[in-house]
């Protein structure tokens, strides 16, 4: 298998580059005044004026017909910089309404996440229902056109900024647990629903609680079958589980890192960290894990470019990716010694701080998008065939 680039790529590679550098790079320095959220969001219109958040999807939809290695150059790329590529409606909300949905809402749903006009957040872990996602409890009751959604999610990121939410919820309580789930798209300003951020180890609000009560929401914003949802969603874990940026956002960290391993300690004996031959072999292994990580998820996109579906592949690459960036934010804060825990506005801080926050805000990455546990689950039963129990 060759994942060599031809020209065309390799020019659009470095189109990509240039783009970042000019509206992100440099243009997030001219919008310091902003909110994170707010630049990102008028970044990614820019992106979208370009034709480039939804490239590889049908042209009917807002997309180019481009190559599906064409979208994943420009996600890689916008991970070396940290650069937004449109967040769960260009990753996971508008493939699986290209798969699942009816034209209606393809029509209604997909030009304007094409066009960076709306922001969504996805409702499916519970507080009693995470790794076991189909023993969620959250219900949705018919009354005539609508459904009535009452229930509670958690660790909804993003839900303060988003538009809308795609949310699983009950819909038949007697039925097997995977079966009488259904799938709706909702508003965020709908009366009844209600957020409570909850602030992480690194004193930020990414996450939030997302409370629904007496919501009502028309049965039209159902995707899929009644009852049905759960093999729906599964088409949304598989798109939210590929995808190269896990990997690639290891990229830059580990590169600062390994500068500074090479400069001399003014402070002490004059030696540098990369002398010391633990330390070496650990920027080692963390460089043939990025490149390895890399492999698994060009896999992905080779098989998406195959109309194949990537399951297990899909778990291998999310589960190799955020343990890489575990194991780096790890060894990054071992490297630096007692003042790598220092976070970024402390003077001693090296590196700014970034590996202090770093190893705290990498606790998630094994948790959220499906637990390593359940990664493993699915190579095993699906991949290999692996008995259950």
């Amino acid at each position: 298998m060759d994942f060599g680039w031809d020209g065309e790529q390799a020019g659009f590679r470095a189109e990509v580059r240039a783009f970042i550098d000019e509206h992100w790079t440099r243009g997030a320095r001219r919008e310091r005044e902003l909110e994170p959220w707010e630049r990102a969001r008028a970044y990614q219109k820019r992106l979208a004026e370009h034709g480039w958040l939804t490239r590889a999807w049908p042209k009917a939809y807002g997309g180019a017909d481009a190559s599906y290695f064409e979208q994943l150059i420009f996600a890689e790329e916008s991970a070396y910089s940290s650069a937004p590529t449109g967040g769960q409606g260009a990753d996971r909300v508008g493939p699986t309404l290209i798969i699942h949905g009816n034209e209606a809402q393809k029509q209604e749903h997909l030009p304007r996440i094409a066009s960076a006009e709306v922001e969504w957040c996805q409702g499916y872990s519970e507080p009693g229902a995470g790794s076991d996602l189909a023993s969620l409890q959250t219900r949705a009751v018919r009354d005539g056109d609508d459904f009535v959604i009452n229930g509670q999610k958690i660790w909804t990121s993003g839900a303060q900024h988003a538009d809308w939410i795609h949310v699983l919820t009950r819909t038949d309580p007697d039925a097997p647990k995977h079966r009488g789930i259904s799938y709706f798209m909702v508003p965020m300003d709908t009366p009844g629903i209600t957020l409570r951020p909850i602030v992480q180890l690194h004193d930020q609000s990414g996450f939030n609680e997302t409370f629904f009560e007496d919501v009502r929401v028309p049965a039209k914003h159902m995707i899929g079958e009644e009852n049905r949802g759960w093999y729906v969603s599964t088409t949304t874990l598989d798109f939210e589980r590929s995808g190269i940026h896990r990997i690639a956002a290891a990229v830059p960290p580990f590169r600062r890192l390994f500068e500074f391993a090479r400069q001399p300690d003014s402070a002490g004996d004059g030696r540098r960290v990369v002398e010391n031959p633990v330390h070496r072999l650990a920027l080692a292994d963390t460089a043939t894990e990025i490149e390895v990580g890399k492999l698994l998820g060009y896999r992905v996109t080779w098989m998406q470019a195959r109309s194949l579906v990537p399951n297990m592949e899909s778990s291998m690459s999310k589960m190799f990716g955020s343990e890489t960036q575990q194991r780096l934010a790890r060894r990054g804060v071992n490297m630096l010694g007692l003042a790598g825990t220092l976070r970024g506005g402390e003077p001693r801080a090296p590196l700014g701080g970034e590996f202090g926050t770093y190893y705290m805000s990498s606790v998630s990455l094994t948790i959220a998008a499906g637990t390593s546990e359940i990664q493993r689950n699915i190579i095993a039963t699906r991949g290999l065939g692996l008995p259950r129990g």
